[in-house]
Parts: structure tokens; C-alpha cells; sequence
């Protein structure tokens, strides 16, 4: 299992860091590392459960919610993002809806997010 969420790290830092050969060594270098020190962890035990879920959530993230972007001209605030069929996008309507939350305590009945 550890092997398996090791390549799907590895493949996911490809996936991000495309064309970005220095990012991409870098975080080849960081999964490496932590792989290593991990190595002497007993198989089966709780430890390496938690450390191989994290992996395969740093390995999502990478996958869907990095992206990269590169400046148009220099001097400008303009940047072309690298966006890949991996990309989570939405549509940000959990945003626009609210939750409804309210604030506890002196302001009860108050919605968290109202100005």
C-alpha cells in the first residue's frame, strides 16, 4: 500500500509541476524524504495508516487544486494559468447560498459571514 500511494504522489507532482522541472525535482526530493523516514514503521500498524491517508491526500491536492501560473509580460498583473482536466472546478455556489450558520454567544442569532 505504502508503494502504491507512493507512485500516485509521485504521479500526481507530474501532473502539477508539468513543464515546471525545478518544482517538479523538488517535490520528487519531499516525497522521497518522507517515504524514507517513514521506513522503519511497522506494516499494518495505525502509524502507517495515517501516513499513507496522507499521502493520498497530498497527492489529490496536488492533482486537483494546485495550479500554476506564469506572468504574460513583465511588469504586469496578468498571468496564464496551467489548467488540466485534473483541476477541481466549481461553480461557487455553496458560496453564494450560505450556510446559515449563526454566531453563539453575545451575537446569537447573527449570521457568521454578515457584515
Amino acid at each position: 500500500m505504502a508503494l502504491a500511494a507512493y507512485r500516485n504522489l509521485l504521479r500526481s507532482a507530474r501532473i502539477a509541476f508539468e513543464g515546471d522541472l525545478n518544482m517538479l525535482i523538488a517535490a520528487r526530493h519531499e516525497a522521497r524524504r518522507n517515504f524514507e523516514g517513514n521506513r522503519g514503521l511497522i506494516n499494518g500498524s495505525e502509524e502507517i495508516s495515517k501516513q499513507i491517508t496522507h499521502a493520498e491526500e497530498v497527492a489529490k491536492f496536488l492533482r486537483e487544486n494546485v495550479v500554476q501560473g506564469q506572468a504574460l509580460d513583465k511588469g504586469a498583473e496578468k498571468y496564464k494559468l496551467r489548467i488540466h482536466e485534473h483541476t477541481e472546478r466549481g461553480d461557487n455556489e455553496d458560496i453564494k447560498k450560505g450556510k446559515g450558520n449563526t454566531l453563539a454567544g453575545a451575537g446569537a442569532g447573527t449570521k457568521c459571514c454578515s457584515g
